[in-house]
């Protein structure tokens, strides 16, 4: 059987704590300020390191040629918006049969819910939702682990993780409200895939008359029900999250477009004279406009990380695993 990974999505990243905080739980507006700033002190840099750099902003137009080309990039980066808008809404959109069926099915799963949960109704808060299948999960191990007595070495690393890991994700979840990250990251970091597979393996090396037999029963579907449930929130979590950043690009765009027009219409580079703290002043100039012209790729940049790299973690659904691990030949 497959070694069990780490149970947090961080412990099984490869990257820096740094990093995978700036990918996962850094407000984006912080992470774009800071790419933003990171640009213009950058283009600061190189100017002030490269000679006669100052001098060459006042001869030809490079300027104007570069300033040109961010405002064809701001006019194309909203149309993407657009597009981005676009797809969220088809997927709200149809018919009232289609959304019947949504309805009939988001019913039909929430009963499944309740049953495993043995209340006649599920909770409707997400995390909440959530909370309470981990919960149930940590307490199917409990049941377990009592009608066994004495578990063997795979079985008992399989309790101990599905008890500990619930127990450090619900509390993740007591004060998480859907909307932010905080749901999502707090449900990335249970490792249900290994357990399911690691619960049915073990369920299926059991017959019906084993104690043993039913309790894991009810953990396998306790884990088999969280998987869809965590990929609908995390489908509801993107669609948020491209509506927050389609307007964050829209509100950029506007100022992007005007201190880029302003600054090729009515600025005059080769008359600026002087320095800041040693630093030319049309070096200034230039490498702010340029930061501020390219906002909006910058905003849709930190939003399109996130999300590009949960989704690289989840890929699949069900007791597939699909990061690296020490394997052992399965019997």
């Amino acid at each position: 059987m497959p070694e069990e990974p780490a149970d947090t999505m961080r412990e099984r990243s490869d990257r820096s704590t740094v990093g995978a905080y700036l990918l996962f739980d850094a407000d984006r507006r912080l992470v774009a300020g800071g790419l933003l700033l990171s640009v213009f002190l950058s283009l600061v840099g190189i100017a002030v390191g490269l000679p006669g750099a100052a001098a060459a902003l006042r001869t030809g137009d490079p300027v104007e040629t570069g300033f040109q080309a961010l405002i064809g990039a701001t006019i194309t980066g909203v149309t993407l918006v657009l597009t981005l808008n676009q797809l969220v809404l088809s997927q709200e959109l149809g018919a009232v049969g289609d959304q019947r069926e949504r309805m009939d099915g988001a019913m039909s799963f929430r009963d499944d819910v309740a049953d495993v949960l043995d209340d006649p109704v599920s909770p409707a808060e997400p995390s909440a939702f959530l909370r309470a299948l981990v919960d149930r999960s940590a307490d199917r191990a409990r049941a377990v682990r009592d009608a066994v007595g004495s578990p063997d070495d795979e079985l008992e690393t399989l309790l101990d993780s599905t008890e500990g890991n619930a127990e450090e994700v619900s509390e993740g979840l007591t004060d998480a409200s859907f909307g932010g990250f905080d749901v999502l990251s707090a449900v990335l970091d249970f490792n249900y895939s290994w357990k399911l597979y690691a619960a049915r393996r073990a369920l299926a090396a059991r017959d019906e008359e084993d104690p043993a037999a039913e309790p894991l029963g009810e953990l396998v579907e306790a884990l088999r029900l969280f998987g869809p449930a965590r990929e609908h929130f995390k489908t509801l979590y993107f669609q948020s999250e491209l509506i927050a950043l389609s307007r964050a690009v829209l509100a950029a765009a506007l100022p992007s477009l005007v201190v880029t027009v302003a600054a090729l219409s009515f600025v005059d580079i080769s008359t600026l004279t002087g320095s800041v703290l040693g630093v030319p002043t049309s070096v200034l100039v230039v490498s702010g406009v340029v930061a501020v012209a390219i906002t909006p790729f910058v905003v849709l940049l930190a939003y399109v990380l996130r999300i590009a790299t949960v989704t690289g973690r989840t890929l699949s659904i069900g007791p597939f695993i699909l990061r690296s691990t020490d394997r052992s030949t399965d019997e």
